[in-house]
């Protein structure tokens, strides 16, 4: 039960963040509404961003994992991850290679594995044997992490309430079962035309990208959303995430995994 005045920040909040996405404008961070560390508020946040574009027509298709790196999770003060909602018009595979910059505020690429699920994970007992066991198969990943808010002034309240910052992803072409790999053991190398800016491996996701997806996965059925087959889900950083502009490419090379690549376009300025 929330009290009015939750109740009233919580719908000033969301209105702040609609209206910098509709506007294409960053705005204020929302902890001066919600307070600093208020998860349960920020994802009610969240929540009702989600509904909003749900009745508008958008499909969710899968969530995004973000502070899976503890050196991030000590510079927000939080002991643990946080996650978004992944809607089909976010993924922009399909687009040849090419990222539209004009639906973007301040985007910083992400190198990521992501996981298909062939099961639904909503059961009391999930541990990594079921979670590994629900993944039909894995894919290299880029996502592109946007805010809408200004200079990236975000605490742990901020970044969940805006949807964990998320914005578009694109996925690499080539599929991987987990019997063919471990994720915790793969390495990765992220380039900008071609100079590297990036790189790291699987344990710097909480030490194993699948300790990642259980956390998810125990959260998400805790929220009352439980993840369910055939939806996508963005593992977490396995390196440092890095700011990009239009006309760079980027190309990310996931050992076992293989490679993903991706432009960013000029903006149109219509």
């Amino acid at each position: 039960m929330t009290t009015p005045e939750q109740e009233e920040a919580v719908v000033k909040a969301v209105d702040r963040l609609e209206t910098a996405e509709a506007r294409r404008q960053p705005c204020a961070p929302v902890r001066d509404l919600l307070g600093r560390e208020d998860l349960r508020g920020a994802y009610e946040v969240q929540r009702r961003l989600t509904a909003h574009r749900v009745a508008a027509g958008a499909v969710v298709t899968g969530r995004k994992i973000g502070l899976t790196s503890p050196a991030v999770q000590r510079q927000l003060g939080v002991d643990q991850p946080d996650f978004g909602v992944l809607f089909q018009d976010m993924d922009v595979s399909s687009l040849a290679g090419r990222v539209p910059s004009a639906r973007l505020l301040q985007p910083k690429a992400e190198a990521e594995i992501a996981f298909v699920l062939g099961a639904d994970l909503d059961t009391d007992d999930l541990d990594t044997a079921t979670v590994r066991a629900a993944v039909e198969y894995a894919i290299p990943a880029l996502e592109i992490v946007d805010s809408r808010i200004a200079d990236w002034d975000i605490s742990i309240t901020d970044t969940v309430a805006d949807n964990a910052s998320s914005s578009l992803y694109v996925l690499g072409t080539d599929r991987l079962p987990l019997d063919a790999f471990e994720p915790r053991e793969t390495t990765m190398r992220m380039y900008a035309d071609d100079v590297l800016v990036s790189e790291g491996d699987g344990a710097a996701c909480l030490g194993d990208p699948l300790n990642a997806l259980l956390w998810l996965a125990r959260t998400a059925r805790e929220y009352g959303d439980p993840l369910r087959a055939g939806q996508v889900v963005l593992s977490g950083a396995l390196g440092p995430m890095v700011a990009v502009s239009p006309g760079v490419t980027v190309r990310v090379e996931i050992s076992a995994l293989g490679t993903v690549t991706a432009t960013f376009t000029d903006k149109d300025p219509s």
